[in-house]
């Protein structure tokens, strides 16, 4: 049965952010439309579900892992700050957005926290984002049989 490992980071986070946004239960704060997502940008995401993203993200990744505390997660997510004529350097990404998407994770009952303060995937997590993966695989398939049928059929 296949898993969250084998599929592509894209696929699987883009799927599985319109799966949160189709559900509806996952709680998106009000003030996504105009924050930041680290101090080291300049401008609030263009996209509009990008929580529904960063979510997605954030459970792939506490999937493939143990536990992960949000310092973890400002590293993964943050990206270059330019500082002028100055050589860049990293920057990390905003906790205070990474700490809420982990909490509306745990409301929605994918993860939970660790006893070291850090955050695990929850079995039906886990069961959640297995089923996702699977889906994934199976539509996969689906266009490649359809694009063989269709090869077989120029053919005659």
């Amino acid at each position: 049965m296949p898993g969250v490992r084998d599929i592509g980071a894209d696929a699987f986070i883009a799927a599985y952010a319109s799966h949160l946004k189709r559900s509806g239960k996952l709680e998106v704060p009000t003030w996504v439309d105009i924050v930041k997502t680290g101090s080291f940008k300049e401008l609030a995401p263009y996209d509009p579900d990008w929580y529904y993203v960063r979510a997605a993200a954030v459970a792939r990744h506490i999937y493939l892992r143990k536990d992960v505390g949000i310092g973890a997660l400002t590293k993964l997510h943050g990206g270059r700050n330019r500082r002028g004529n100055r050589p860049s350097h990293h920057g990390d990404a905003s906790a205070s957005v990474q700490r809420k998407v982990c909490q509306s994770l745990e409301k929605i009952g994918v993860l939970e926290k660790t006893d070291n303060g850090g955050r695990r995937i929850s079995q039906d997590g886990q069961r959640d984002l297995d089923r996702i993966a699977t889906a994934i695989v199976e539509a996969a398939r689906e266009d490649e049989d359809e694009e063989e049928e269709e090869e077989e059929e120029d053919e005659e």
